[in-house]
């Protein structure tokens, strides 16, 4: 008896510790397009979930009263979509996604207030749901961290040929953006170093997404431009070239979501290097 109260009090700790967060997304009458405000709030809110391990997301769409029930149950699927659309499009890794729900209408008398309108305007949402891994996943350790770092720049160091191509680890990009995360900013510095000692070089730099469909680029959330991968590249390009990589010797291109790892998504956020012409040092 004792054992199977022990395991109810550590169920509901775990139950308790799972971090739920939710947010609303609101609709104007008839429409599944995201209003631009309601777009801003919610890529406020993907900024927010950014750093939390995500167990599963679930997403459901409502509409208020009016309307056929089969109306409504399309437009709440259509709106359920949209809001998927929009996580891909900013880089989230839809697999946690495991609810995309039109749930139709929503009943008046659910929602307390006086207001007609008011209370059919709250009704046409969407609700976000997510819930995080509990216990969080472990992080690389500070021992992993370095041996990739030694990784990228023993292979810079080394015998290059045309062909070539390797990853920059731990260059890593915030969500949806082509600005670095704060971890990998003393890495570039150092890669660059090694690249001016290197004039034998040429090399394309290469951007990379994550979690797009059909392979399409991201959208930059800072130019609202769907070409977050030529972003990064040009990001790393530009850093480079401030630091004295010659231009010449660099080429950037954005390769779009063609190449995911299949690993975590921030790994798919990435640059690599591509030698394309090894000749005599000068």
């Amino acid at each position: 008896m004792k054992k199977i109260l022990l395991l109810t009090l550590l169920f509901s700790q775990l139950l308790l510790a799972q971090k739920e967060m939710k947010h609303e997304v609101y609709f104007e009458t008839d429409k599944f397009e995201v209003p631009p405000t309601e777009h801003n709030r919610l890529l406020v809110f993907l900024s927010e979930i950014e750093s939390i391990d995500i167990a599963k997301v679930s997403i459901y769409g409502f509409t208020d009263d009016r309307g056929t029930d089969t109306y409504n149950l399309k437009l709440s699927q259509d709106r359920a979509n949209s809001i998927k659309t929009i996580f891909s499009n900013n880089e989230f890794d839809e697999s946690v996604i495991t609810n995309v729900d039109g749930k139709g209408k929503i009943l008046l008398k659910l929602v307390k207030e006086n207001d007609l309108s008011k209370i059919r305007g709250l009704n046409r949402k969407v609700e976000i749901i997510v819930s995080s891994v509990f216990p969080p996943k472990p992080k690389d350790s500070p021992e992993i961290v370095n041996a990739k770092k030694r990784e990228a720049k023993e292979i810079l160091k080394g015998e290059l040929k045309a062909g070539d191509k390797f990853e920059l680890n731990n260059i890593l990009f915030k969500t949806g953006y082509s600005k670095l995360l704060p971890e990998s900013k003393e890495i570039l510095k150092e890669i660059a170093e090694i690249l001016i000692e290197r004039k034998d070089i040429y090399f394309t730099i290469q951007g990379h997404v994550c979690c797009t469909k059909n392979s399409r680029d991201a959208i930059d959330r800072k130019t609202k431009k769907r070409n977050l991968s030529v972003a990064r590249a040009k990001h790393i390009y530009d850093y480079l070239a401030k630091k004295g990589v010659s231009k010449r010797r660099m080429k950037y291109v954005g390769m779009r979501r063609k190449f995911p790892l299949g690993g975590i998504p921030k790994l798919d956020r990435r640059v690599e290097i591509l030698i394309t012409y090894v000749g005599e040092s000068h």
